[in-house]
């Protein structure tokens, strides 16, 4: 007798993975209201002194300015926690139609017979991230994030993800893995058939030069990149030169302004590359 109950083919899998702050949301989440309130300096000065430290003492900035964010609190007399980062991260300036963009953009996708993933791979603090309405969304959330004692006070970096280590989490998800501390997983040789997401069925989007490495990996393998800039930056001559040399030197596909919302050309681009993968999987697209 036929199997009633049979299923149909599962849905191709793909993926956008985000970068975080200037990608998602306006500045960067420390600036909000740790650096002016723990740390009390004002962000500039408070990045200023991360170039200056980690030109001194030849160091990575991201390592840096996790070490100047437990010092200042420190010194104030606020150590920091993770429930306090995550409260500082709660109220992110995000972006317009970002509140009902992933509901739509999977819709878009199931239509196609596509189960979209989303991912962030950051170089900001992950607890702050935790903090934000948006978190659950996500399938994982690569970020530097602090390790901490019995108390819950955080005591030294526990990740650190910098330009060129954002590429190491583009391959866990290419392999399906979905933690940091597995190294023996990331290494191990797995066929590219075998790979549960591969690069040419995910979407990046990103807005800095510590985004590069990331956008360039992902064409090179057949992926999509997208580079996304602030509205409000659109005309503003240094952000007009970035976007030129991303074009030039061939690092995206497509650059558009930080605006979620339906119709607008973020929305078209990436329902176009959903598309896209759509096709090369031999499904039907109207």
């Amino acid at each position: 007798m036929p199997d009633t109950h049979a299923q149909g083919p599962r849905p191709v899998r793909a993926a956008i993975v985000y970068d975080f702050d200037g990608t998602l949301a306006r500045g960067n989440l420390q600036e909000r209201s740790f650096i002016p309130e723990v740390a009390g300096m004002n962000h500039a000065d408070f990045w200023h002194d991360v170039k200056r430290l980690a030109k001194a003492e030849d160091a990575d900035e991201i390592l840096v300015y996790m070490h100047l964010m437990l010092d200042r609190a420190r010194a104030a007399g606020r150590p920091v926690t993770r429930a306090q980062l995550r409260a500082h991260g709660a109220d992110p300036d995000f972006f317009d139609g970002l509140d009902h963009w992933f509901d739509r953009i999977d819709a878009f996708a199931d239509d196609l017979g596509l189960q979209l993933d989303h991912y962030v791979i950051s170089s900001g603090i992950y607890e702050m991230i935790e903090g934000c309405a948006l978190f659950g969304k996500f399938r994982q959330v690569f970020a530097s994030r602090f390790l901490y004692d019995t108390n819950g006070e955080a005591k030294w970096p526990g990740v650190s993800i910098n330009y060129t280590t954002k590429t190491q989490f583009l391959f866990r998800i290419n392999k399906g893995i979905d933690n940091v501390h597995d190294t023996d997983a990331i290494n191990r040789w797995m066929s590219e058939a075998d790979r549960p997401l591969p690069f040419d069925r995910m979407i990046f989007i990103g807005d800095g030069d510590t985004d590069i490495p990331s956008m360039r990996m992902v064409t090179s393998e057949g992926g999509c990149a997208i580079a996304v800039l602030d509205p409000y930056q659109w005309t503003e001559p240094r952000s007009v030169s970035k976007i030129h040399k991303l074009i030039a030197e061939d690092r995206v596909n497509f650059v558009a302004p930080a605006d979620y919302l339906p119709g607008n050309q973020l929305d078209v681009i990436v329902k176009g590359a959903l598309g896209r993968i759509a096709l090369k999987q031999g499904l039907p697209v109207s």
